[in-house]
């Protein structure tokens, strides 16, 4: 079973909220990340919504290429597109 992280904090002035450190960083969130919010029953979920970019350089990887194979497929398909 996974371990549960709990803190209590405090909303600000403006409605912000701080998210403790061990928080954000087990969820895998920080300074500029995207998050979703939403409203189930009297409850707010927050869940991070991951970048793109970071799926495609650290996660998992399904297909191997070269990138001579990425090239000639790209030449392919702007040949196709230019036609």
């Amino acid at each position: 079973m996974s371990e549960v992280l709990e803190a209590k904090v405090r909303i600000s002035k403006k409605n912000t909220l701080y998210i403790p450190k061990a928080i954000a960083e087990a969820v895998g969130i920080g300074e500029g990340s995207i998050v979703k919010l939403r409203v189930e029953g009297s409850k707010i979920v927050l869940e991070p919504i991951p970048d793109p970019f970071d799926v495609a350089l650290k996660g998992p990887k399904y297909a191997k290429t070269t990138f001579e194979e990425f090239e000639r497929e790209s030449e392919g398909m702007q040949d196709e597109f230019l036609k």
